[in-house]
């Protein structure tokens, strides 16, 4: 029989996770005549993306029955980790997510560095190249890469199948970056098993793409990113970027961070990027 929703527990929950989070869990000031044990509704609304009256009614008892959808949304602003996530779903009246959605949440630990670098570039990815979080400096240098569906999700498919992928990196490193995210598609492929994702992935790419699958047969493990990164962006031309990888081994994701050596041009633009933001730099 599936789960119910348990709108007095999950009311009682949500209470005291908010309460339970600072302002400085989640890169927010303190501010002097801060009275609130915790975050504040409309804080944890906005870390959200939804209302602060739907909140307000969910933490009271009375909202209406969350969507898996609006039930992870929650998780995230609420920085819970993967335990907590699944006793939120089943208090929402959902089965605890599969192994795939799992992976998709982002652990509390990587939250906490990712609140601490929002002047800075920095994005989480999945184990196939899913991007799950970006920063907005991250936004303006790549662009959003968290709204895509589907086999689209994974950025080594949309290397291979969609010519826009590769306009923001230097035509020179193209050849590398082919062979690498072909390299990391076979070791997923072959730690997770011939039914997984990432080989219903390698099978679709086989078939759509002649680069992908010449590649594939050349049998190449072990190739991995360059340590710096050479960007061609639209508004600033040609940036280089230093890129930090850290790496979540339980969750099988990693947190990209991009920075630059001062005093270059290159730390110039990634400045200019960060003072228009992503409005002005949007690529039609």
């Amino acid at each position: 029989m599936a789960p119910t929703v348990d709108r007095t527990s999950l009311g009682a929950f949500l209470r005291a996770r908010r309460e339970a989070l600072q302002p400085e869990d989640v890169g927010l000031r303190r501010g002097p005549r801060r009275r609130t044990r915790g975050l504040r509704r409309e804080e944890v609304a906005e870390l959200c993306e939804m209302s602060a009256d739907y909140f307000a009614r969910l933490e009271r008892g009375d909202g209406p029955q969350p969507s898996r959808q609006m039930a992870a949304a929650l998780a995230r602003g609420l920085r819970l980790t993967t335990d907590e996530r699944d006793h939120l779903f089943l208090l929402c009246g959902h089965r605890a997510p599969d192994r795939q959605t799992r992976s998709e949440h982002v652990s509390p630990g990587l939250m906490r560095i990712l609140d601490r670098l929002q002047d800075t570039p920095a994005q989480v990815m999945g184990p196939l190249g899913e991007t799950l979080l970006q920063t907005p400096p991250a936004v303006a240098l790549l662009g959003d890469q968290t709204h895509y569906s589907g086999e689209a999700r994974s950025a080594p498919y949309r290397w291979f199948a969609d010519p826009t992928a590769r306009e923001r990196y230097l035509p020179d490193d193209h050849g590398l970056n082919s062979r690498v995210n072909v390299a990391l598609l076979r070791a997923a492929a072959t730690r997770d098993g011939p039914r997984s994702s990432a080989a219903l992935l390698v099978a679709s790419l086989r078939r759509r793409s002649p680069e992908f699958a010449s590649l594939w047969d050349r049998q190449e493990v072990g190739l991995r990113w360059s340590g710096t990164k050479r960007f061609v962006h639209p508004q600033v031309g040609r940036i280089d970027l230093f890129c930090q990888n850290l790496q979540d081994p339980d969750l099988s994701q990693s947190l990209l961070v991009f920075t630059a050596t001062p005093g270059t041009d290159s730390h110039e633009k990634l400045a200019l990027l960060n003072v228009l933001g992503t409005d002005s730099l949007a690529v039609g």
